[in-house]
């Protein structure tokens, strides 16, 4: 994926690195029936009140695109790619895609996926970049993502930029897969994956350059509890920078964190990780 060095020896933009959209999409026009209008209510909840601090609503709008997670009610159906969009709401570009049939729809574009590309969800379909198949029908040692949780329910794994899971292999009921976190885990050999990696892999390099930019995506300054009063946070007050006074790290709220399982133990998924990530 090309990415953008600004030269400016502005303050601004001199540390900038951005990823070239114009080298990477194909358009910048949605296809407007599968746009949504979400109402603005970042870090509020229904009275008001804030319970997510240091968020905003981003400084300018977002339009929700519709992406189809599954495509199991389009099985066997082919698709040409149309175009390879920039998507708002998430790190990952999509593409749009029109079956056979004429209806289009939004998916999670693969890196190196191209316009004109044909695409399928199949039990049989042949192991190529976009492809859709059942986890049982994939080949150990391919990357994959989008990976359904239990059969029929979507992707719900592995959906962020640049992410891949691994086919590792299978057994009598599940396939063996190496999340991109480390951790390898059990899925059903009945569940769906789309072959490749997911586009955008440059999007760990980029470096946003000045505060304003961040501030734009709706994030707000986030406040060091160290710099906080004492009422306010349980590392707060002391005279200068002083230590925070507490033997574990511990939330605004005294909760204890960093090294405590957060983890649900009667979670029923837990039976299926093999290995956990690091």
């Amino acid at each position: 994926m090309p990415l953008k060095i600004i030269k400016s020896r502005g303050t601004g933009k001199r540390v900038t690195i951005l990823v070239d959209y114009k080298k990477a999409l194909t358009t910048d026009e949605p296809y407007k029936p599968l746009l949504v209008a979400l109402k603005k209510r970042t870090a509020r909840n229904a009275y008001g009140r804030i319970t997510t601090r240091f968020r905003k609503n981003p400084e300018h709008r977002r339009l929700y695109r519709i992406i189809d997670f599954s495509r199991l009610d389009k099985k066997d159906i082919p698709a040409k790619v149309e175009t390879i969009e920039y998507d708002p709401n998430r790190t990952a570009f999509v593409m749009l895609v029109c079956y056979k049939d004429g209806e289009r729809r939004y998916h999670l574009a693969p890196e190196g996926i191209k316009v004109g590309d044909e695409i399928i969800c199949s039990e049989s379909a042949p192991l190529k970049i976009g492809n859709r198949l059942p986890l049982k029908n994939i080949l150990p040692g391919t990357e994959i993502y989008e990976v359904e949780l239990v059969p029929g329910g979507g992707g719900k794994f592995i959906r962020s930029a640049g992410t891949s899971g691994v086919m590792m292999g299978t057994d009598e009921k599940y396939a063996i897969i190496k999340m991109p976190s480390g951790e390898i885990r059990k899925v059903s050999k009945e569940c769906y994956a789309t072959v490749g990696v997911v586009s955008n892999v440059d999007h760990k390099n980029i470096r946003l350059g000045k505060a304003g930019r961040k501030i734009w995506k709706g994030f707000r300054p986030n406040v060091r509890g160290s710099a906080m009063n004492a009422r306010d946070h349980p590392y707060g007050g002391g005279e200068g920078k002083s230590p925070r006074g507490t033997r574990r790290p511990k939330t605004k709220w005294g909760k204890v964190t960093g090294g405590r399982k957060t983890r649900r133990r009667r979670n029923p998924y837990n039976k299926l990780i093999i290995k956990r990530r690091k």
